[in-house]
Parts: structure tokens; sequence; C-alpha cells
């Protein structure tokens, strides 16, 4: 196959899409907050940490990795006192799954999105478990019947397949979750890096000292610029991410591959345009 980028990037690009329905759509939240919960944080932590069960905030802060220190223990295991794990999950997938149906319209019911779900699912289960956190959390869930539901949880299993090779790859450079923030916010021109919506809300004490400790390792210059050094090691861990994300589509043969990309296109092409209306 001739792409331009490792399959697993190119899938990536596909497939985010159908999950950040989590993050942009009223469903989701609308569906937490039936459970009782009043504030998004709530939701998130509830919806997924789900799969992982009643475990404390320590696990959930590892699986997850990009919170700051004590950010977790304010939802986790709290959260629980609202509602159980199963509920959570399936009131998570219940919201998203009505978004995709309500932005996707029509496609939803046609053969090449059944066809993308079924290819999906496939290659969302082709990977091993181990030392996967999340994509085993998610993995020993049943793969749902219904074209929409299938296509949304295998999206999200190898999203989460995903994240834990990129956990394996920032640890493997040394890179702490609000040092990765730095970095992919300087990445992507958002300048001053403190500003990142991700981190912005986090004490100026402690964003400073992880600017320092950035600078102080040459990745960032004296302006909280990412040097030659930065981007370097940034390069590297979306290298071994992408690497460590490539198993799941080896289980599927290099038609099918092709065809799931084709399949995909249109569907990821009119969440994103949904994504961008509501920016």
């Amino acid at each position: 196959m001739n792409h331009p980028q490792p399959v697993a990037r190119r899938l990536f690009d596909l497939t985010e899409p159908i999950c950040l329905v989590n993050f942009f759509s009223d469903e989701p939240n609308e569906a937490m907050a039936r459970l009782g919960f009043r504030n998004y944080w709530d939701g998130y932590f509830a919806g997924r940490a789900a799969p992982l069960g009643r475990v404390p905030a320590e696990v959930v802060d590892a699986a997850f990795y990009s919170f700051a220190a004590g950010e977790v223990a304010r939802h986790i295991p709290r959260v629980w006192d609202t509602t159980t794990p199963e509920a959570a999950y399936a009131a998570r997938q219940r919201g998203c799954v009505a978004a995709l149906r309500r932005i996707l319209g029509d496609v939803v019911e046609t053969t090449e999105l059944a066809r993308a779900a079924g290819l999906l699912a496939e290659a969302s289960v082709s990977a091993s478990p181990q030392g996967r956190v999340m994509y085993a959390g998610l993995r020993a869930l049943p793969m749902p019947e219904d074209p929409v539901t299938r296509l949304w949880h295998a999206a999200n299993m190898l999203r989460e397949h995903r994240g834990d090779g990129h956990v394996v790859a920032l640890v493997s450079q040394q890179i702490s979750g609000t040092e990765a923030h730095v970095l992919s916010a300087l990445d992507m021109d958002i300048y001053p890096a403190e500003s990142f919506g991700r981190i912005h809300h986090l004490p100026k004490e402690h964003l400073a000292a992880v600017m320092d400790g950035l600078r102080a390792r040459g990745l960032l210059d004296a302006s909280g610029r990412m040097t030659a050094a930065g981007r370097e090691t940034k390069a590297r861990i979306e290298a071994l991410t992408d690497a460590l994300a490539e198993a799941p589509y080896e289980g599927l043969t290099p038609t099918a591959l092709e065809e799931l990309i084709s399949l995909l296109e249109p569907i990821s092409a009119r969440l994103r345009a949904a994504i961008t209306s509501t920016a």
C-alpha cells in the first residue's frame, strides 16, 4: 500500500472524529447528567474510567497519564457514589451513538457504514491487550451488534489502544503528562504553552516548574519555545506512538484495509464538518 503516512496515523485521522463526538456534542453530556452528574469532568472520569471498574484514583491517574497531581482524585472514586461503572459506560455509549446518528443522518442506515463498522471492529480486536490497560478494559466488553454502536465502540477501543502506546512513548522519553501538553501546545503553535486549555487552569507555580524543567533539559528555550532537541523529542514520541498503534490494522488484509479507509473517509469528513461548525 502506498500511503503518505503510517497506516496507524491515517486511521487515527479517520477514526478520531468518531470518538470526538464525546467532547463536542450535547448528547453525551446530557446522558451523563441524567445519571446525576452536575459537571463535565465528573461525567468524563466516570465514563472513560468505567471499564477499569472501581479502582483507586492512583490507578486511573496512571492509566490516563495526562492529568496533573490531584486532578483525578477530585473525581475518582467519588463519582461511584452517584452511579456504577456499568451505568456510566452505558450512558457514555448511548450519548455518543445518539450524537453520531444525528450528525450522520441517513448515512447510518447504509450498507457502507455497516461494512465500515464491521471492518473497524475486526481491527479493534486484532491486537494483543498485553501492556494496554485501557484497551484491555474496553476489549473485555461485548462487541455491540448495532452498526453505529459498533462503529463507536471499535473506534473508542482503537483510540485507547493508541493512547496506551502513547503513554509508553512518553515514558520512554521521560516526558510527564503535563510536559506532554506543553510540547503538544507548542507543536500546534499555541504560545505561550501555559495558555493551552488542558493546562491553563493549573497553579502558576506548578506550570513554572514544568517549564523550568523542560528548559533545564534543553527542550525549551528561554522564551518558552521548543528547541531543536524539543522538536526531535516530540517527533520521536509521535513516531513511536504510530509504530505501537499499527498492530490492530495488521489483522486486516491489504484489500480490506484499503476498503476500510475508503469507507471511513466520507464518515470522517461529515463528522469533521460538524466539529468545525461548533468550534
